[in-house]
């Protein structure tokens, strides 16, 4: 297994550092599942498909070696709660060897 460490502030402020496997083809919202760092049925709602917003974080670093944002994604971002400069889908973050030492914040989650 070739695993990479990063850093997940959960929705209540806490830090987790975790192992994020670069061999299983994740992103960055199954690894926030794994880890059970957002309560069930409050992140990924669409499955991964980039048709919501509940994945949505915070990029606190490395935001410059992320793939650029789809279409899609800047449309959901778009129509999303409190997005910021740095939000991303963390449905369309890809887990490589080149994020080693990443920093995210899970946003808020807003039902409505």
């Amino acid at each position: 297994m070739s695993d990479i460490k990063i850093t997940i502030i959960d929705r209540e402020g806490e830090a987790h550092l975790v192992d994020a496997p670069t061999d299983m083809n994740m992103n960055l919202m199954e690894v926030i599942r794994t880890h059970e760092l957002a309560p069930e049925g409050t992140i990924g709602i669409c499955g991964g498909m980039a048709m919501c917003a509940s994945c949505q974080c915070y990029m606190l670093n490395k935001d410059h070696l992320l793939p650029e944002k789809s279409y899609e994604e800047e449309d959901m971002l778009d129509q999303a709660f409190f997005v910021q400069e740095n939000s991303r889908l963390s449905c369309q973050i890809p887990i490589v060897k080149e994020l080693e030492g990443l920093e995210i914040k899970i946003a808020p989650y807003n039902a409505d």
